[in-house]
Order: structure tokens, then sequence, then C-alpha cells
């Protein structure tokens, strides 16, 4: 399955070339990013490798750069004029050399390694299915509380950040869409059907959008990954099953991980961000990192083109009054720090032991600016054992379970988060995938009550409601001895949780 958060975030020290400011400087005004795919343009066979050319905004630069592409043996799948983006097919060896040559071209570099390999996802270990026998005995539980969901007893994450309490004040407004980025999104499920939105849901694979019936669906139902995150934003209180944070909000879906492997290319980002632009998507959740690399590195021309593609993407979706917000990763890494292993890179083919610096090297698009980063806590509020980190990086937390450390006192006494699956079933899962759509909930829960706010707003919004526990005194959680993470910061600010856990009553309060 896509490489599904396993991701950490490192907003430290971002260069120029990404600074929110200069990087808008190239959209033009009002410019349309949509892509123009033309039958002549698209590759009639699976190429070797896929690339992106990143060139300036402008027809005549952009014309020139595809005679160019086709000279050095490129096929152009689809071309991004707003933001200067092409997104090419060539078997050509040399294809990046030849083309980074070329006047006009700002950055170009490929998306991949080798061919496609299965890989993981960023949720922290395989998904439970709820069995007959414990939905029978939470359903009992349940319904001690009135006006809870069947399965509600078991959602210590509802309650943890009071969405229970603030579905009665606000469950948010149908006017507020949040697109899942992921593995697609299984709108016949019960609890997504009510408030799922078709007009605003795709199939990015490939770099191009296609809107066709169901294109935005699971391939598979072990694809699930998608339908869990967006049961946690926005499964609807309908009497079935469970509840989202935001039960009364649109939810979308736009599929980018590869039939094969899973994996989440740049191309496909690329598309999904602009997609969610272009069709009026307020909020975006991104429970993934980009592949093949852990950390793009601006050293290298084929990371580095990555990194300006995405950028480009995410920040013409911010102009739009898109807000991003992504999961922080599962490696129980300080992004913070000066020095971080990566031995996962490229995970489409052999991966090369490394050490990189996180401010130069990049978690995309987790440490792109604007993006909001999530840590992932337990019933406990504490960070959970697995949840990546850093003061300056993580800018809030909210709940993504913990079943090593942090148990709650519920029916089924699971610490993971549960949500819906494919085929109308429902699972438990844990990791910073489950955390960011907790807090992509809220954000929707606020975008509801302040419809005008832009992102920079709709951020600093969210987190102005959170609630931080600040550094614990201890965390040492196997009781070795020996801390397990470092917390640095203070009550209002740290490394942990950022501003805080994110809350739902607060936000519509």
């Amino acid at each position: 399955m896509a490489h599904l958060r396993s991701r950490r975030r490192l907003a430290l020290a971002v260069p120029v070339v990404l600074s929110l400011t200069a990087s808008l400087g190239f959209l033009p005004a009002a410019a349309s990013a949509a892509p123009r795919t033309a039958a002549a343009e698209q590759a009639a066979d699976a190429p070797a490798l896929a690339y992106v050319v990143n060139t300036k905004a402008d027809h005549r630069t952009i014309a020139s750069v595809k005679r160019a592409i086709a000279a050095a043996d490129g096929k152009v799948v689809a071309t991004y004029d707003g933001i200067g983006v092409i997104v090419v097919h060539s078997a050509n060896p040399d294809f990046g050399k030849e083309i980074r040559a070329v006047r006009g071209v700002q950055s170009a570099g490929a998306t991949r390694t080798s061919p496609l390999t299965p890989a993981g996802t960023t949720d922290a270990g395989a998904a439970d299915f709820v069995t007959a026998d414990e939905a029978a005995r939470t359903r009992a539980a349940s319904a001690l509380t009135p006006g809870s969901e069947p399965l509600e007893a078991d959602q210590w994450d509802l309650r943890a950040i009071g969405a229970d309490k603030a579905a009665k004040i606000n469950p948010g407004s149908s006017k507020v869409t949040v697109a899942v980025i992921d593995t697609g999104v299984d709108d016949t499920h019960p609890d997504l059907a009510p408030n799922f939105s078709a007009s605003q849901s795709a199939n990015c694979v490939g770099g191009k959008a296609d809107t066709s019936e169901g294109a935005w669906r699971p391939y598979t139902a072990d694809d699930y990954h998608g339908t869990h995150v967006a049961g946690e934003i926005a499964a609807a209180r309908n009497g079935v099953g469970v509840a989202g944070v935001a039960p009364g909000v649109k939810v979308a879906g736009i599929k980018v991980s590869d039939p094969d492997s899973g994996l989440f290319y740049p191309e496909n980002v690329v598309c999904a961000f602009v997609f969610a632009a272009d069709h009026g998507v307020e909020i975006t959740n991104n429970s993934y990192y980009v592949d093949p690399w852990l950390y793009n590195c601006m050293d290298d021309p084929d990371q580095k083109a990555i990194v300006d593609a995405v950028n480009r993407a995410q920040l013409y979706a911010q102009k739009k009054g898109t807000l991003h917000l992504a999961s922080a990763g599962n490696s129980n890494h300080d992004l913070a720090s000066d020095a971080i292993d990566d031995a996962s890179s490229p995970n489409d083919s052999t991966p090369v032991e490394r050490t990189i610096d996180p401010s130069e090297c990049y978690d995309i698009p987790t440490q792109l600016p604007g993006v909001v980063t999530v840590s992932a806590t337990g019933v406990q509020n504490l960070k959970s054992y697995y949840s990546t980190y850093g003061k300056g990086v993580v800018d809030v937390a909210a709940p993504g379970g913990d079943r090593r450390y942090q148990l709650p006192d519920t029916p089924s006494k699971d610490g993971r988060i549960l949500s819906t699956m494919p085929n109308g079933q429902y699972a438990w899962l844990q990791g910073t995938s489950m955390a960011s759509p907790h807090a992509a909930g809220v954000a929707a829960l606020l975008k509801s009550k302040h419809p005008r706010a832009t992102p920079a707003q709709l951020q600093a919004l969210l987190k102005a409601q959170a609630n931080n526990p600040g550094c614990p005194e201890s965390y040492d959680q196997d009781g070795d001895g020996v801390q397990d993470a470092t917390c640095e910061g203070g009550s209002r600010v740290n490394g942990f949780y950022g501003f805080g856990v994110v809350d739902a009553l607060r936000a519509v309060k």
C-alpha cells in the first residue's frame, strides 16, 4: 500500500526557494492550473520513467520547453500551465540531464528510480477488523449514552478532543469539503455516502485527473487507508457505525496511489493539489509522503525537482483558499535535530543508507510552507510512542492512537482509532495517518464557523484553540530508564505537541 504516514515534518529553515512569498511569485494572479491533456501529448506505452519538468509559467516558455521535451524523446502526459509543471514520460536514460540544459527549464527530474515494487503505508501496523461479537458489545455500551452512534463507545478519540459535544453545537457545514488525498475512498460505505462529494473527487494517478464515476474508489479492499481516514473526518451521525470529528461537512476522495505498488508519486500529488484547488476544496488531508524519497535533498537534481513541482502545486491551492494538513510520520524522529539516518530511500528500488540534514532535505508535503504538520497522541494525551516530533516543525497534535502504552477504558479497550473500511466494514488503525484527519476535521469545523478565513487565518485559529499539555517530566515509555524521546519547548509551544492538541469543542464555541 501507499506510503501513508511513516513520515515526518521539517519546517526548519525553509530556503528562499520554498518561502511562501517567493514561491507565490511565479503563479499568475488569474491563471488556471488545469492540465491540458490532448491525445497527442499522452504517452502511448508505459515508459521507463516519469519526470516532472518545471518552467516559467508563461505560454511561450512552456511551448518552447515542450518542443525540447519531444526532441529529447519525451512524451508529455499533462501540462499544468498555471504553475509551470509538465509531467513527462521518457525511456531516454539521459532525458533529465538533457532537459535541465534547456533554456526556460528551472528544474527537472525523475519521479522514480526503477520499475514499481510494493511498499508500506504510514499507519503503524495492520488493521484489525471489528468482529460481530465486538460490535454487539460496543453497541450495548453505546446505547447507554443517548444520541451516540452504535460503535461510538469505542471512539475514545472523539471524547478526547470534545468532538462528541461539539457535534451537538455545530457538526460542521455541508458547504465545507475536506479532500482525502490518499488510496481512494469507498463512497458506498453507509457512514460516508451521506457526506460524500463526487463532484470534488477524482483519480489523479499518472498526473492527470480522471473524474469518471467511481474513479476515486480504492482498487481493492486492501487499499483501505483513504476510507479509514475519510471516516475519521466526516462519518455521518446517522445511526450507523461510527461518527467523524465533523459529521456535517463534505468529504471527497482524490486517489493518488499507484495501482501496482501503492506508492504516491510526485506527478499524482501535483495533480491532486491542483484538482482540489480548482474544484473549491477548502481543506486537504495528506497522510503520506511523496515517494520514492523519504527526504528530498536540494543538492540532488531529481529530488530538487520533486520538491519544486509539489510545492508549486500546494502553493497554488493555498492561494485559491485551500488549507493542507499532513501527518508528521511514524519514525519517532526528531525533525528539529541536526541529522537523521534514512535507510529507506529510494523505496521503489534498492534503498541506500544515508544521513540527511532535515533543514536541507525535506519530507514532502509535510515540510512545505503553509502545510499544517500533525503529531499523534494516545488516550492519556501523551505523544504516541511512534510519532515523529520536533520543535518548530510540529504545528498541532491530535489522537492517532497508541495500543502499546495508552489503553482506554472502553468496551474493546483498544488504544487505536476505530473508523470506516471498504465494503461497509470497520477496523482499528493507529499512526500519524490517523492524527492528521482528526486535525483536518477540527479545521473543517473552524472553516464552518469562519467561512471567510484564509488558509493562514485558519491555521492560526487551529493553533489558538489547541490545548498544550506541555512537555512531560519523563518520556520513558518502556521503563528501561532511558528517555524514548526528548521534548523541547514550553507550555505554549513544544516539539511533542506544537501549539497543542486540537479541541473540537473550543473550535465550535
